[in-house]
């Protein structure tokens, strides 16, 4: 139901008292004047703290100025006169005061059979234990892509600029999770930057949300450039991937395709599972948070909760994104020893999972499946599960050639890939990086050019993980090879 239809019903239905929780107070206030206005006949008064009553009557105007109690007070007289609708801004603050809380449930006792409903608008929720039961929480939603689509249609009549439909709606798919006021001052940017709309107007917009970020500590705003062509091996990862590339937009939802929820990426460690959640957005042009999960847990009761709420509150708010979570295995290990913290907010994280409507989608990495419970792991909270386990040999020359072709973009072609990749037999993808980076340091030191013979000196000083706990590794490999979760390379 929109925001707008609910209002009018509960206004109609003699509700007394509405909470709005919404940082976008101008656009709420608007949108309840232009409801109330074309579906009932009903007067406004605003209030503030600094201001009082704003009405037309200089009468009343600035009335109640810096005195909550008068505010309330100032309703009686409405009571059985006229149907009025009293908007009163940043109320919650007050709810610390007893006379507050008796004020209001006094008013409520004889305002709810009258014409006469009574509505907060605050920036969070706060309401005490004493009138829980007294009120109604409209959630008010950031702006959807209609309304994002008609802000930037007026901005290009403005411009008489005509760009291409794709255009618009990557635009508008980018600035969802903005205020509508935020999506104008950045417009705004985008216009003084280009003088014009077009495709570099997303890295602006992406600033601005990072900017939103930024104001909390429970998510980061990442900016990547790696693509996954630039990942060595993980074809069945990358097919599949590329399968879902386009899966947020219009056109899929008209074809009827379910938002995808997201991915479990288990392997060994330094194999790419994190460098893929970083292509994953870059190439699908969608913004990346990464969560820490350790940062929701807080030291009050209640905070841990609190902050995971949070934490889904603004990923929607910033859907269509990709929500990055970096060893979520470990989280489970850390906090076994809780007063059922722990489970309380995974519980609350793993129904979103499962749950979700908007374009959220999760990559979460674990390096030890054995420590995740099968509540995470079982179908419907990820669309799929995926292994990355030790390069092949053909992933490994791969790999070499990607960063040598980075690091000597005119000669990476003289070295031999197929030599290393031999010599490189139970490497990860991040020790054949630190390979060839111990070469470089011998040829630097002896100033000259690095050669292949110095990345073969630097692999005799790595020992791979693999080597050094052994038995886990074959371990874990022997499990994924047995048929249990789908791979990500092609085994050749």
């Amino acid at each position: 139901m929109q925001f707008s239809d609910e209002l009018i019903l509960l206004l109609k239905a003699r509700y007394p008292l509405i909470y709005i929780s919404t940082q976008e107070e101008d656009r709420v206030e608007y949108i309840i004047r232009k409801s109330v206005q074309t579906f009932l006949n009903r007067s406004i008064f605003t209030w503030d703290f600094i201001d009082g009553y704003n009405v037309n009557s200089t009468n009343h105007n600035n009335l109640a100025k810096k005195n909550p109690l008068q505010a309330l007070e100032f309703i009686e007289p409405f009571i059985s006169e006229t149907s009025n609708v009293f908007i009163l801004k940043d109320f919650q603050k007050f709810f610390s005061d007893i006379a507050i809380i008796r004020k209001i449930k006094n008013l409520l006792r004889i305002i709810k059979f009258q014409p006469i409903t009574i509505v907060i608008i605050a920036s969070s929720i706060l309401i005490p234990d004493e009138l829980k039961e007294l009120v109604t929480i409209i959630e008010f939603q950031l702006p959807q892509l209609k309304e994002i689509n008609k802000e930037i249609e007026k901005v290009l009549i403005s411009l008489n600029q005509k760009i291409d439909f794709k255009i618009i709606e990557n635009l508008s798919q980018a600035c969802q999770g903005l205020s509508l006021e935020r999506i104008r001052r950045v417009l705004a940017k985008i216009i003084t930057t280009y003088k014009t709309i077009d495709e570099r107007s997303i890295n602006l917009i992406l600033q601005e949300k990072s900017q939103l970020i930024r104001q909390t500590e429970i998510l980061e705003f990442w900016s990547t450039s790696e693509k996954l062509s630039s990942i060595g091996g993980l074809e069945n990862l990358k097919t599949w991937l590329n399968k879902r590339s386009n899966s947020f937009s219009e056109q899929a939802t008209n074809y009827g395709l379910p938002i995808p929820r997201g991915l479990l990426l288990v392997g060994i460690q330094g194999t790419g599972k994190s460098l893929t959640a970083k292509a994953i957005a870059n190439d699908w042009k969608l913004p990346l948070l990464r969560l820490d999960i350790g940062r929701l847990f807080g030291g009050f009761v209640g905070e841990s909760e609190e902050r995971v709420r949070r934490m889904i509150d603004l990923a929607e708010a910033l859907s269509p994104c990709i929500l990055w979570i970096d060893e979520i295995d470990k989280a489970f290990k850390e906090s076994k020893t809780d007063s059922g913290t722990t489970n309380r907010v995974f519980s609350t994280f793993i129904t979103w999972l499962s749950e979700k409507k908007l374009p959220v989608f999760v990559v979460a990495t674990a390096n030890d499946i054995s420590l995740l419970p099968l509540e995470i792991i079982r179908k419907g909270r990820f669309d799929e599960i995926f292994f990355i386990g030790l390069p092949t040999f053909e992933e490994r020359k791969r790999i070499f050639q990607i960063h040598l072709s980075i690091l000597r973009p005119e000669s990476w072609h003289l070295y031999n890939l197929s030599l290393l990749s031999e010599k490189t037999e139970n490497f990860s993808g991040a020790e054949i990086f630190q390979s060839i980076i111990e070469g470089m340091y011998f040829a630097f030191y002896e100033k000259r050019e690095f050669t292949t013979n110095d990345i073969l000196l630097g692999v005799e000083q790595i020992i791979p993980l693999a080597d050094v706990d052994k038995e886990k590794i074959n371990k874990l490999q022997q499990w994924a090879f047995s048929g249990r979760i789908r791979l990500a390379s092609k085994l050749i």
